[in-house]
C-alpha cells in the first residue's frame, strides 16, 4: 500500500510539471521521461541480467514504426495495433535472443550491434513501407473515446508509461526470476549448478525487457508524429548504454540519475561552450569510470552512511 501511494504521489508530481511547461520544455521533457523510462529496462537487461547488447534502442524504434505502419499503412485500430506491435517486439527478440544468447560478452555485443545496424539498413531500403530515409510523418494519434490526446494529457501518458514500466522491473528485480538474472549475471557456471537455466533466463530477459523497449517506442511515434531512420540510430543506442555506466548499472535509482544528466547535459553546456560540449560530455564519462566505478549513485551510497553518524 506504502509503495502504492508512492507512485501515485510521484506520478501526480510528474504530471502536474506538464501543465507548468512552455512548448519547448515539454517536448524536452517529454523525451527526457522516455529515456529515463528505456534507461530503467535497459538497466534491468545489462546491470541485473549482465547482458552487453546494443539492440534495446533498435526495439524502441520496432516498436515506434510498428504502430505507425500498422495503423496508419495497414489501417488497423489502435487497440488491435497496439498488441501487434508488442507481438512483433516480442518475436524479434526471440529470433535474435535464442542464437545470440549462446554468446558472451563481446561476441553478443557484436551480435546485437550488427542486428542494430541491419534494422536501419532496412528502414532506408523500406520505401513506401518505412518511408525511406525520410521517415513516416503527417499523421497524428486518433481521439480515444471521442476525446483528443495532446498537450500535457499527452505528457501524463508517458509518466504513467514511466511510472508502469518502473513497477514492472521492481517486481522482477525481487522475484525469483530476478535472483536467477543476478546469479546468471555473477557466475553463469554456478547458476547452471544450482538448478538455474542459464540459456532460458538470458532469453527471457532480453525479450522481456526489448517488449518494454518497444511500447516507449510506440509512445514516442506520437510525440514528434514523426519517425526516421536517423533518430534510432547506433549513437543513442551508446548513450542508452552511457546512461546506466554513469548512473551505476544493477540500480534503478542508477539508471533514473543517468538517464537525466546525459540527456540534460547537452542542454546545458551547448549554450557555453557550443559544439565543444561533445568533448566534456567525454570527459565525463572517463571520469565516472575511473574515479566513480559504481556509477554516480555510489556517492549517494558514500553520503548516507556518513548522515547516519552525524
Amino acid at each position: 500500500m506504502k509503495s502504492f501511494l508512492g507512485y501515485v504521489i510521484v506520478a501526480c508530481a510528474l504530471s502536474v510539471l506538464a501543465f507548468a511547461l512552455g512548448s519547448y520544455q515539454t517536448d524536452v521533457y517529454r523525451k527526457l521521461l522516455l529515456w529515463i523510462t528505456l534507461a530503467l529496462s535497459y538497466n534491468f537487461l545489462f546491470g541485473t541480467a549482465g547482458q552487453v547488447a546494443f539492440s534495446h534502442f533498435t526495439f524502441y524504434g520496432i516498436g515506434a514504426y510498428a504502430i505507425v505502419i500498422l495503423m496508419f499503412k495497414v489501417g488497423l485500430p489502435l487497440a488491435v495495433a497496439a498488441p501487434l506491435g508488442v507481438a512483433l517486439c516480442v518475436v524479434l527478440a526471440l529470433a535474435v535472443a535464442i542464437p545470440a544468447t549462446r554468446l558472451e560478452g563481446f561476441y553478443l555485443a557484436l551480435a546485437t550491434l550488427a542486428f542494430a545496424q541491419l534494422f536501419i539498413v532496412v528502414l532506408n531500403e523500406g520505401g513506401e513501407i518505412t518511408g525511406g530515409t525520410g521517415g513516416l510523418a503527417s499523421y497524428r494519434l486518433p481521439d480515444i473515446f471521442g476525446m483528443r490526446v495532446s498537450g500535457p494529457w499527452y505528457t501524463i501518458v508517458i509518466v504513467l508509461l514511466l511510472m508502469a514500466t518502473h513497477a514492472v522491473l521492481a517486481r522482477l528485480e525481487a522475484s525469483h526470476f530476478g535472483r536467477a538474472c543476478r546469479a546468471v549475471r555473477d557466475d553463469a557456471e554456478a547458476a547452471q549448478a544450482s538448478g538455474i537455466d542459464v540459456r532460458r533466463t538470458k532469453v527471457l530477459a532480453y525479450a522481456i525487457t526489448s517488449a518494454l523497449a518497444g511500447v516507449a517506442g510506440m509512445v514516442y511515434a506520437f510525440v514528434d508524429n514523426t519517425v526516421n531512420p536517423p533518430i534510432f540510430g547506433l549513437e543513442n543506442a551508446f548513450l542508452l548504454l552511457f546512461m546506466v555506466i554513469v548512473g551505476g548499472s544493477g540500480r534503478r535509482a542508477g539508471a533514473i540519475v543517468g538517464a537525466v544528466l546525459l540527456y540534460l547535459l547537452p542542454f546545458v553546456l551547448s549554450p557555453l561552450i557550443g559544439h565543444h560540449h561533445a568533448l566534456v560530455f567525454g570527459l565525463v564519462m572517463v571520469a565516472v569510470v575511473l574515479f566513480q566505478p559504481r556509477g554516480l549513485i555510489g556517492l549517494w551510497d558514500r553520503f548516507r552512511p556518513a548522515r547516519r553518524t552525524a
